[in-house]
């Protein structure tokens, strides 16, 4: 009876370390996975980020809604990383990039912050933003390349995190040709963050995502256009002036 009973006891003491040991294991991997989540997005537990949202189509002050799905997907990302965001329109935010993680949604006629960051981060890409109906009303010139959406079937969307020097927090843009296509880019981020990561080791890229027929699959299919990082960085050459 006293091996009997030695044996249970041992059995139970070599299943509680086994279960001691598989709850570490998990922790570790939960934790390190939550610090490459947060370097990534640059989201240390308590810090804060900036959430920066266009207006509506139309000058009203409203937020389109699929801009304001996009916010809720970036808020989850933000909470995950245990971090804050603060929510501000695109003519409220008049500072710097650097000091803090920036989400810009929405493209440059809606918002101002979005025009202002594309000029100076990405010199090489030009959104048309013509108000009159015309082929290429809406198309991104992107280095020699034209990309037209044809609504609803195939639109475009920019997904880029920008890293304007080693100490600096990331600035993130979604810069689509319609309100869904935002939404599609920040999902692809929040599903993909972690191959990004592991890509693009030196910090910054720029995607093309196209947004395939979202007339019937809203934002859910994405497919990934091109790594356009070097286009989209480099200024367009200027031609000399005639003399």
């Amino acid at each position: 009876m006293n091996e009997d009973v030695r044996n249970i006891v041992l059995g139970v003491l070599a299943t509680g370390v086994s279960a001691s040991f598989g709850w570490l294991g998990r922790t570790y991997q939960w934790r390190r996975r939550l610090r490459r989540k947060q370097a990534f997005f640059g989201l240390p537990g308590s810090s804060e980020c900036l959430l920066v949202v266009n207006k509506e189509a139309g000058g009203t002050t409203a937020v389109h809604r699929y801009d304001v799905f996009a916010l809720l997907e970036l808020c989850a990302l933000v909470k995950d990383c245990g971090a804050h965001a603060r929510i501000l329109q695109h003519d409220q935010t008049h500072q710097g990039f650097g000091d803090r993680t920036e989400f810009c949604v929405g493209g440059p006629y809606s918002n101002r912050r979005m025009a202002a960051h594309l000029a100076t981060l990405l010199p090489g890409v030009t959104v048309n933003v013509d108000v009159e109906p015309g082929e290429d009303r809406g198309s991104f010139l992107i280095g020699s390349e034209r990309y037209r959406m044809d609504a609803g079937v195939e639109e475009y969307v920019i997904l880029a995190r920008l890293v304007a020097g080693e100490d600096c927090r990331p600035v993130f843009l979604f810069c689509g040709q319609r309100a869904i296509t935002n939404q599609a880019a920040t999902r692809y981020l929040a599903r993909h963050y972690e191959s990004l990561a592991r890509r693009h080791r030196s910090g910054s890229f720029v995607l093309l995502l196209k947004v395939v027929n979202s007339q019937a699959y809203g934002p859910d299919v994405v497919e990934l256009v091109a790594d356009v990082t070097s286009a989209a960085r480099t200024a367009p050459a200027v031609e000399p002036a005639a003399t």
